[in-house]
């Protein structure tokens, strides 16, 4: 039996996850389960993809991990995989050591490339999900989630350190939801977040300030393009950027109500995917924002470009041909 943690964001990459309850046994003993292998892997719901050198790796529900050594040709399950928890994003320090994250706060690495996987993390007492997760190097990372759930690690996940962060402006205390999690290439952090926040830290992660865009819906995506320009969108095709490291922040018209769940740079400029079959594109900042919608509507998630400069596209619905 599944349920979505949050409606309003059930089919989205950023936090598209999914509560499962173990059809018998306890939580502790269904998510020692290793993941299921499926006859048909690449129609499974995905959740996030990336890099690892020149492979192709997609994680998503069940705890299903995807490999691609073809430019997403074709696909197959990672050897090893310890956990049947939803997977909800990875990322690689370089092609070898590579983390994931999902349902329970699990935190799963490799040193292989994705080929076996190892448990570093799990919490069962509590349904308390990570959304996204960023290693600058192999032992430096962090992974962010539910209610302003921020776990840092400097020994390459074998210890995970809870940091807490301060109050947003205006009051209140910190249990905004942190969707994604990324870096510039200046050395400092940020994370899209909820009510139009991004944060950002310029010392590693251990100190954090609040960013307004101007905007008031959730920010479920964010990247750093080459230029410096941060790119952050989410509900209702919202898009902000920034050219001055988030002091100011400027609205693309995108002129669509479809959600971004996902971005992703291509050359001068990126790509954006989301709800609805959202395909966005800008070719360099200043340009025209070129929006399409694929005609299967499909909950597109996250992206990656081949080698071509096509986007290769993954959804709830699994691996879908780019337009």
């Amino acid at each position: 039996m599944m349920k979505t943690i949050l409606t309003s964001i059930a089919l989205c990459a950023a936090a598209a996850v999914f509560a499962q309850t173990p059809a018998d046994g306890t939580v502790a003993t269904w998510s020692a389960k290793p993941a299921h292998t499926w006859p048909a892997p690449t129609n499974r719901m995905l959740l996030d993809a990336t890099r690892a050198g020149k492979r192709i790796v997609a994680v998503g529900e069940h705890g299903i991990v995807l490999l691609s050594d073809d430019e997403g040709q074709t696909y197959r399950q990672a050897r090893t995989v310890p956990a049947s928890a939803t997977l909800s994003a990875v990322s690689f320090a370089d092609e070898k050591h590579g983390w994931a994250v999902g349902l329970w706060g699990a935190i799963l690495a490799t040193s292989d490339g994705g080929e076996t996987w190892q448990k570093q993390r799990m919490d069962t007492a509590v349904d308390q999900p990570l959304f996204s997760v960023l290693f600058t190097n192999d032992r430096d990372g962090i992974a962010i989630g539910l209610w302003s759930l921020m776990l840092q690690t400097h020994d390459g996940g074998k210890t995970w350190t809870k940091t807490t962060l301060p109050k947003p402006p205006g009051g209140g205390k910190a249990d905004r939801n942190l969707y994604h999690v990324f870096a510039d290439g200046k050395g400092a952090f940020y994370i899209s977040a909820e009510q139009g926040t991004v944060l950002k830290s310029t010392d590693g992660g251990a100190t954090w300030d609040y960013l307004a865009t101007g905007g008031k819906g959730s920010l479920w995506s964010g990247v750093a393009m080459p230029d410096g320009r941060i790119v952050v969108g989410g509900l209702l095709g919202s898009l902000f950027q920034s050219s001055d490291g988030g002091a100011n922040w400027q609205p693309l018209k995108a002129e669509t109500k479809s959600s971004i769940t996902g971005l992703v740079a291509s050359g001068n400029g990126f790509v954006a995917v989301g709800l609805d079959g959202l395909v966005l594109k800008q070719r360099e900042d200043g340009a025209p924002l070129a929006v399409a919608q694929r005609e299967d509507r499909a909950a597109l998630t996250a992206a990656v470009i081949d080698a071509g400069g096509k986007p290769i596209l993954f959804s709830k619905e699994g691996v879908l041909a780019g337009l």
